[in-house]
């Protein structure tokens, strides 16, 4: 290894976007910033993508590329005066024919005020501006600072250019890493997609004197894993809850146990998975299967006793359950109906027959007055009316041919029926 101080990481640092590796949806034949290149002029852009990705890479490529002044800035330990120093400095430059490429660092932390310090200095082209972020842009960046960027979006490299920067990083350590084939694979796999950390465990093995090629479990035991990527509250932790909701609404149940299993093995909180199942039982299979909300809370319950290992088991049967019941949000679209129809009518009294009278002034006032029990009649059914007098009926409730609500439609068919035979009878 040459003798240098900096980590491998950076010392292996492609200098020209020609040398970067994947992202070939911005690098590639008219990708993004491959036009920019090309046409020898950088506009102002927001790098958002995972840790590891090549934002910060990108950012010195396109510098060295188009030969202009890389200044870095990390927005975690920047501020507004920070940049007004940068923007003196650039423009000093431009009086001496320098262009400057500024290149913050975790844009998404500067506040608001932060942000607008940035746009005077964007709109008069005082710099070139790159903004790295993990976050979702439209989220934690300012309409205006957007609007006055493109947004290049990265994505984790895939085990194919990992397995390239294997490769590499061998060449320019000369000398091979003590893996076997079938580790390095293992290696490129568990990275998954960063190549900070992947270039960091190389140089950790290239140095460890391990005595002969390590395979796969064996590297396991060398070195940790990378923890998969989660972070509790931000996109992907919505990215990955809505990976379980959607996997069980189309009753892909081993999908379902999947994406579970990720939120959980990256330390994701069980009470808010249990959440969103108990909501998934209510919303999702719905009274398809009545069942579906006893076993949700018996399940969260069960956890909250047992706790981890065993309280996991509660939560797979679950998802199980869940992802292999019959689905129907018919009595999600009910309230919906009925809301709007309570609003859209604002505050007609419910029909008199069907009000209490427990006063004699009530009584005299028509209060229960024609009130039929339903008990005492032949069928325990009446068809008396019981919404608002000028109100027609409507039908908020529209059970599917699914599970359980096969037999609800057949209870309420039952009833309109004899509703409608009674109203009948009557004219």
């Amino acid at each position: 290894m040459k003798n240098e101080s900096r980590p491998l990481a950076d010392l292996m640092r492609p200098s020209t976007i020609d040398d970067i590796v994947g992202q070939k949806n911005l690098l590639g034949e008219n990708g993004l910033v491959r036009r920019m290149v090309d046409n020898n002029k950088l506009s102002n852009l927001i790098l958002w993508g995972p840790p590891g990705c090549g934002k910060t890479t990108i950012a010195r490529a396109l510098a060295n590329t188009v030969d202009m002044d890389f200044v870095p800035m990390s927005a975690v330990f920047s501020g507004s005066a920070d940049i007004k120093k940068a923007m003196d400095a650039a423009r000093m430059n431009r009086e001496i024919g320098r262009n400057t490429l500024l290149f913050i660092d975790e844009i998404h932390r500067f506040n608001k005020t932060q942000q607008d310090t940035l746009l005077p200095y964007l709109e008069d082209g005082t710099v070139v501006f790159i903004g790295a972020t993990t976050e979702n842009p439209s989220f934690n960046l300012n309409n205006a600072l957007l609007s006055r960027c493109h947004i290049g979006v990265l994505t984790a490299l895939d085990t194919d250019d990992l397995m390239i920067l294997i490769t590499r990083a061998e060449k320019f350590l000369g000398k091979k890493l003590p893996l076997s084939r079938d580790a390095k694979i293992h290696l490129a796999q568990m990275s998954d997609g960063d190549a900070r950390f992947l270039l960091n465990t190389i140089e950790y093995l290239a140095n460890a004197n391990f005595k002969h090629d390590l395979t796969p479990d064996e590297l396991d035991n060398a070195i940790q894993k990378r923890a998969p990527l989660s972070d509790k509250t931000g996109d992907e932790h919505y990215n990955l809850i809505s990976a379980v909701h959607k996997s069980l609404r189309a009753s892909d149940t081993d999908a379902a146990l999947y994406w579970v299993a990720r939120m959980m093995t990256s330390g994701q909180d069980p009470k808010y998975i249990f959440r969103r199942l108990t909501r998934f039982a209510i919303e999702d299979v719905g009274l398809a299967d009545p069942n579906a909300i006893q076993m949700a809370i018996a399940a969260w319950n069960a956890y909250e006793r047992l706790g981890s290992p065993e309280g996991d088991i509660a939560m797979t049967q679950l998802v199980v359950y869940l992802g292999t019941a019959p689905k129907s949000n018919a009595c999600d679209r009910a309230i919906h109906a009925s809301y709007a129809a309570a609003q859209k009518t604002g505050s007609l009294p419910p029909p008199k027959n069907i009000l209490n009278a427990p006063t004699k002034m009530m009584k005299n006032m028509g209060y229960g007055a024609g009130y039929i029990y339903e008990p005492d009649t032949p069928l325990g059914f009446s068809g008396q009316n019981c919404f608002p007098e000028n109100m027609q009926r409507q039908t908020f409730y529209t059970p599917v041919e699914r599970g359980f609500e096969r037999e609800i439609k057949k209870r309420l068919d039952y009833w309109n029926g004899l509703r409608e035979k009674i109203n009948n009878d009557k004219k």
